[in-house]
C-alpha cells in the first residue's frame, strides 16, 4: 500500500511521519505517581514491542514523577493532560517527550498559548486530541449529531488555534468508539492536513470486542496508507494492546518480523489438547526473534498439508504429533513433549 506522506515529528528518540515505520503505542494504567510500578510496566511493555508510552498526568505529583520515570526507560514518554494547563507545563519541565492535550478543555487562549510557548521553547511536539464523546455542542448542532465531519472540523479548529500562535510541531488524534465514523473521519482529515496522525478506536472495549473493533477500524484506515502511529485501546492488561498492534501491522503486511502462529479451529477428529497447545505456542514464540510461520494443527487430515506450508509445524495424532520442518516430516513426538521440541527447533533454527 502507498503511505500518505506526512510531516516528520521527532518524539524523544523516535521519529514518526514521512516514511518512518508506524510506531506502536500504549498507555500505562498504574498511578503515575508510583514511579516503581510505572517504570516496571513500561519496561515490560518495551520488551513486548511498545515504542512510545503515554502516562496520565492528573496531578502535579504525577507531572514531577515523570523526571524519575524518564531516567529509567528507553522509549519516548508522552504526558496525557486534561483541564489544567499548569500540568502540561510541569510535564514538559520534567522531561516529557510529547504532551497530549485537548485545547478545548485546557482553558482560555492565553492558557493554550502558555503551554505552546513552553513546547516551542523546548521543541516538544503536541498531540492534539479530539474524541467524538467530547465534541462541542455547536458542532453537534451544526451537523445534526456527532459525525465524522464534526470531529474533523473540531480537530482542525484546534490545530489552527496552535498554529496561529506560531507552532506546528503537531500530531493529530481523532477518535471515536464508532468504528465506521472513525474510519470516515480519518479519510476526511487525511486530505486536509499533512500533520502525522495517531490512529486508534477509542474505548473499543474488552479483549474480544476491543480487538475485533480495533482490527476492523485500524485495518480499514491503515490499508489506505493513513496513519503514522497506533494504539489498540483495550480494557485490560496493556501488554495485550502491544500483541494486538503487532499482529494487526503484520497481518496488513506493514511490518515484517516476529513469528506468525496459525492454528486450526479443532473438530471431532482432534485427539490432542490443541487449544491449550496453540495458546502455549503463541506465548512461547513471543520472545523468539525469527521471521517464520509456525502451524499448530490438530489432526492428520489437514494437519500435515497445512504444516508443510509453514516453516515449521505440529500435526496432531492420538496422544502424539508430528514435527514438520521445512515441508518435510521431521520426527514423531509424544504429546507432552511437543511444546519443548518445537521450542528447541526454533531456538536452533539457524544452526
Amino acid at each position: 500500500m502507498e503511505r500518505k506522506l506526512t510531516k516528520e515529528v521527532k518524539i524523544g528518540n523516535r521519529i514518526i511521519g514521512g516514511n518512518h515505520p508506524i510506531a506502536i503505542q500504549s498507555m500505562t494504567n498504574t498511578k503515575t505517581e508510583d514511579v516503581e510500578k510505572t517504570v516496571a510496566q513500561i519496561q515490560a511493555l518495551t520488551k513486548a514491542g511498545c515504542e512510545i508510552i503515554r502516562c496520565a498526568v492528573p496531578t502535579m505529583e504525577a507531572a514531577q514523577a515523570l523526571a524519575e520515570i524518564k531516567k529509567q526507560i528507553s522509549i519516548p514518554l508522552v504526558a496525557d493532560i486534561h483541564f489544567d494547563y499548569k500540568l502540561a507545563i510541569a510535564a514538559m519541565e520534567n522531561g516529557a517527550d510529547k504532551i497530549r492535550i485537548n485545547p478545548g478543555n485546557i482553558g482560555s487562549a492565553d492558557r493554550v498559548k502558555a503551554v505552546v510557548d513552553v513546547a516551542k521553547e523546548r521543541n516538544i511536539p503536541i498531540r492534539v486530541g479530539v474524541n467524538s464523546g467530547s465534541l462541542e455542542k455547536e458542532l453537534v448542532e451544526k451537523y445534526h449529531g456527532v459525525t465524522a465531519e464534526g470531529i474533523v472540523e473540531s480537530a482542525l479548529d484546534k490545530v489552527k488555534l496552535i498554529e496561529d500562535v506560531g507552532y506546528d510541531n503537531l500530531v493529530i488524534s481523532i477518535k471515536s468508539s464508532d468504528v465506521m465514523m472513525c474510519v470516515k473521519a480519518h479519510e476526511l482529515i487525511s486530505d486536509k492536513t499533512d500533520h502525522p496522525l495517531h490512529v486508534g478506536i477509542t474505548e473499543s472495549g474488552t479483549l474480544i470486542s476491543g480487538n475485533i473493533k480495533s482490527s476492523i477500524g485500524l485495518g480499514l484506515i491503515l490499508s489506505q496508507g493513513i496513519g503514522d502511529t497506533i494504539r489498540v485501546s483495550l480494557t485490560g492488561d496493556p501488554l495485550e494492546e502491544i500483541k494486538s498492534a503487532k499482529l494487526i501491522l503484520r497481518t496488513l503486511g506493514i511490518r515484517k518480523g516476529g513469528i506468525e502462529v496459525v492454528s486450526c479451529p479443532t473438530c471431532g477428529r482432534t485427539r490432542i489438547d490443541l487449544i491449550s497447545l496453540a495458546n502455549q505456542v503463541e506465548n512461547m514464540v513471543a520472545d523468539i526473534p525469527l521471521d517464520l510461520k509456525v502451524a499448530v494443527m490438530g489432526c492428520v487430515v489437514n494437519g500435515p498439508g497445512e504444516a508443510k506450508e509453514a516453516d515449521i509445524g505440529i500435526a496432531g495424532g492420538i496422544g502424539e504429533g508430528l514435527i514438520i520442518k521445512k515441508g518435510e516430516i521431521y520426527k514423531k513426538v509424544p504429546e507432552d513433549q511437543l511444546l519443548s521440541e518445537l521450542r528447541y527447533e526454533l531456538e536452533n533454527w539457524s544452526k
